[in-house]
């Protein structure tokens, strides 16, 4: 039966009592606070906020950092030549100051490095190869600057290459060295195994004492990787209140072993870079492939001049050199990036560095440990708060002073007597070094002196020793000491006198050094 008025009216109220209520809720339910804010008026905080007042925490604590923070780049086997890192020079170069005359003492890989870590010439501290035992067995891994720093509250860390040797078993009790092995004075260790060093792909890390395997993806690319790793150590270890101490050793652009027998490039490059330098050749110098060697020591003298299939390689191996560095240029961009965000670049020191040079076909020579421009001279910018901004310095200095002059900014106690000197002096005052000598020593019995524009090479006895004018004959095509018409005189003097000189700092230490 059809409802009455009444009835129709009291559902009405009733219907519309019902909108009533659920237009409340729905209006309540809008309104109520979502779980973070909940939690915010509750006086809790979500994981992201927690971390962000973290970050602030450390960053108001880091305002009283005392020591300041040392970031070292270097890389593997780069002559002086810069291409390929505008980057480096744009964050390092311009903004800091460069050192035009910039030598390693020993131009191969692991007694440079072990000067580096010590601030002693080879003679010294007993590394003369590349090889067991003379290698990474006859390095002291009790003191060396690694661990001064970490003696001084710092946060050290190496990633990438460590000294030839590491992670080798070469039979002597004494000398092992154990892949997984973390040596003293490195708080996080992510170091490339001797063996497999030189792999762009196909390698093995080992991250604090845990061997990790890499294979041949795109993300496995070696630089990346590492350089990922420097740059998470960075971030985790810059807003802090304690200093951090990072050695960042990337394999570029050293030649590749484990290549492929049909491959255009040595090393590889990441492939997002692979044909960026297609058609680019190794510089044709003066000294390329030199024609003339009579005057020359017997090691260039037996050498025969390269051919068409050998100048075709160190082509081939100078685009992938140039292609490589491409990534350690990106690495570098990152590790500036992560620096202003935690608010730490102004208490940084970074130094962008290489170990020893490369002949890649000067005299006619291919690889290293020659005591030539090539292999002795490296790039070396320093960008930090005591070093001026912009500057280029021409002062002769050496990898024997980078110890030293990390001591002076850190103010550590260092644990041996250096032989190097800070380059603060250098930086700052552009009569500080002038007219120093320079000190250089090879495998064997060779050993140099770099004194204003004369460089005097000893080859011992029954060899060919030489004299250059490196203002004249930059590229040291004519040894004065056998070139028809030479030595004067004079150019005989000063042989005699830089032979001399020669013998006395073959044994310096400390002080008595150059």
């Amino acid at each position: 039966m059809p409802a009455s008025r009444h009835q129709r009216a009291r559902f009405g109220i009733a219907v519309g009592a019902l909108c009533i209520t659920l237009g409340i809720a729905t209006v309540s339910s809008t309104a109520a606070p979502q779980p973070s804010q909940k939690a915010a008026t509750n006086g809790k905080l979500t994981k992201k906020e927690r971390k962000k007042r973290r970050v602030e925490q450390l960053r108001e604590a880091n305002k009283k950092q005392k020591r300041p923070n040392i970031l070292v780049v270097m890389t593997d086997d780069q002559d002086a030549s810069m291409e390929g890192l505008n980057r480096v020079t744009r964050l390092i170069g311009s903004k800091g100051t460069t050192f035009t005359n910039s030598y390693v003492s020993f131009p191969l890989c692991c007694p440079a490095r072990a000067t580096f870590l010590t601030g002693q010439y080879a003679h010294n501290h007993g590394v003369t190869s590349t090889e067991l035992p003379n290698g990474y067995g006859a390095f002291n891994k009790t003191n060396h600057l690694a661990i001064w720093l970490r003696r001084a509250g710092y946060r050290t860390g190496m990633v990438g290459k460590y000294l030839n040797g590491y992670g080798i078993d070469d039979g002597i009790p004494e000398r092992v060295s154990d892949a997984k092995e973390v040596p003293s004075g490195w708080r996080e260790w992510y170091a490339l195994t001797a063996d497999k060093d030189q792999r762009r792909y196909h390698y093995r890390l080992n991250e604090n004492g845990k061997i990790i395997k890499y294979k041949g993806a795109r993300k496995d690319y070696v630089t990346d990787v590492l350089g990922g790793k420097a740059v998470d150590f960075v971030r985790r270890n810059a807003p802090r209140p304690k200093p951090f101490f990072l050695w960042f050793n990337p394999t570029a652009p050293h030649g590749e072993a484990g290549g492929s027998f049909r491959a255009t490039r040595n090393p590889t490059p990441a492939r997002r870079h692979f044909g960026l330098y297609e058609g680019s050749f190794r510089p044709r110098t003066p000294n390329f492939n030199e024609k003339d060697v009579s005057d020359k020591p017997a090691v260039v003298r037996t050498t025969p001049e390269l051919g068409t299939a050998e100048i075709l390689d160190i082509d081939q191996r100078y685009r992938g050199r140039v292609e490589s560095l491409l990534s350690v240029d990106q690495v570098v961009k990152r590790l500036f990036t992560r620096l202003r965000k935690a608010r730490d670049l102004r208490k940084t020191y970074v130094i962008f560095t290489s170990d020893n040079g490369l002949m890649m076909g000067a005299h006619r020579l291919l690889l290293k440990n020659y005591l030539y421009e090539e292999d002795t001279r490296v790039p070396l910018m320093i960008r930090g708060p005591r070093f001026p901004k912009g500057a280029v310095r021409d002062q002769f200095v050496s990898n024997v002073d980078l110890a030293p002059t990390i001591v002076e900014l850190t103010k550590v106690k260092p644990g041996l007597t250096m032989d190097g000197r800070s380059l603060l002096g250098p930086a700052n005052d552009t009569d500080v070094g002038v007219g120093r000598e320079v000190l250089f020593e090879v495998t064997g019995d060779d050993a140099g002196i770099r004194s204003g524009q004369w460089i005097y090479i000893d080859r011992g006895p029954g060899d060919t020793s030489e004299l250059y004018n490196m203002v004249a004959d930059p590229f040291q095509l004519d040894n004065l000491l056998k070139v028809i018409g030479h030595p004067t005189p004079g150019e005989q003097t000063v042989a005699d006198q830089l032979k001399a000189r020669l013998t006395q700092l073959r044994g310096c230490a400390g002080a008595s050094c150059p």
